[in-house]
């Protein structure tokens, strides 16, 4: 007969004991990135809609290079909603998934204005109805536009979640369940932030910096 697999962290220990190892987490990071921001280049919550449709596949640094181009051009939802979408495409095109996201972002212009005036929404409920937002694209939003605490789920936090065992799911979703549950609602969208900076500039995906982390002693990962 063969032994059972051991529970893993996430399995084992409980929510208080999840929550008081996220504290320390958060708070040691902190000290590292003592002014956590969205890294996404915006004025307003119409440019950070526009640049996190694009941020899918792509990185940041990539986006808001492109992004002043597409929005001196095209500085409104109304005038983007009646741009040609090869013209769009166009500027966009070194973000990749170009044909996609140029076909999402002119569609879900046109449901700004259909629907919400030209307005970007301040809900969850109205953000995802539009074409091409998804539950991270609409905490983004949220969170760095209206002050209204979410929790993106990016590659980063996805990957450093499961590391450090906070969830035991690849679900975006499920991952933001678990990440709320253990977080203090305030702090959900610093905590994205400081997830994914961890991520980029300390636990790299190939070749992580374990002998660096500030955080190592509370990641089953690292120990």
């Amino acid at each position: 007969m063969s032994a059972k697999t051991p529970p893993t962290l996430f399995e084992s220990e409980s929510l208080p004991e999840k929550k008081a190892r996220m504290r320390k987490v958060l708070r040691a990071l902190r000290t590292e990135f003592p002014v956590p921001a969205c890294a996404l280049l915006h004025e307003d919550p119409f440019q950070l809609l526009i640049a996190t449709i694009l941020s899918a596949q792509c990185t940041d640094e990539r986006v808001n290079m492109v992004t002043p181009d597409l929005f001196a051009k095209y500085s409104t939802a109304e005038e983007m909603a009646l741009a040609p979408q090869e013209e769009i495409a166009e500027i966009i095109h070194s973000t990749g998934f170009y044909q996609n996201k140029s076909k999402n972002i002119k569609a879900c212009c046109q449901a700004l204005v259909e629907q919400h005036n030209g307005e970007v929404p301040g809900t969850m409920e109205e953000l995802v109805a539009l074409p091409g937002v998804g539950r991270k694209t609409a905490n983004v939003v949220l969170g760095n536009a209206f002050g209204v605490p979410g929790y993106p789920v990016d590659t980063h936090v996805r990957r450093i979640a499961n590391l450090m065992e906070f969830t035991d799911s690849e679900n975006p979703e499920i991952i933001e369940q678990h990440l709320c549950a253990i977080t203090p609602k305030k702090y959900w969208t610093d905590a994205s932030h400081l997830l994914i900076l961890h991520g980029r500039k300390t636990c790299i995906a190939r070749r992580p910096r374990c002998g660096e982390c500030g955080v190592r002693k509370w990641c089953p990962a690292g120990i």
